[in-house]
């Protein structure tokens, strides 16, 4: 799942840490959990959650087993209901494809 439109105007890294966050919702991530979802190095990846922190769109918890989690802000998470699913707009297809 992606994050809502709203959320997709912000740099790649941080839409790829929403999206992934996104997708597990409901239990979080941890930061290597985060790292393994999102391809790009670790120093980029933590300029992105402090970003998304700083504009609270994320937040850090203790999980179970005491593991420290980000959890995705609940206004990121679309509504399956009330916003259908939106398709890939080309320029995005021409970025996953060439990686830009």
């Amino acid at each position: 799942m992606r994050a809502r439109r709203e959320f997709r105007d912000r740099p790649d890294v941080e839409v790829a840490v929403l999206d992934a966050l996104v997708d597990r919702a409901e239990e979080g991530m941890t930061v290597f959990e985060v790292r393994a979802a999102v391809d790009s190095d670790i120093d980029a990846i933590e300029e992105a959650l402090a970003a998304l922190k700083r504009d609270e769109l994320i937040a850090v918890e203790n999980g179970e087993d005491d593991r420290v989690v980000i959890l995705v802000a609940d206004r990121v998470v679309p509504d399956p209901e009330a916003d259908p699913p939106e398709e890939q707009s080309i320029m995005e297809a021409l970025r996953d494809k060439f990686g830009l």
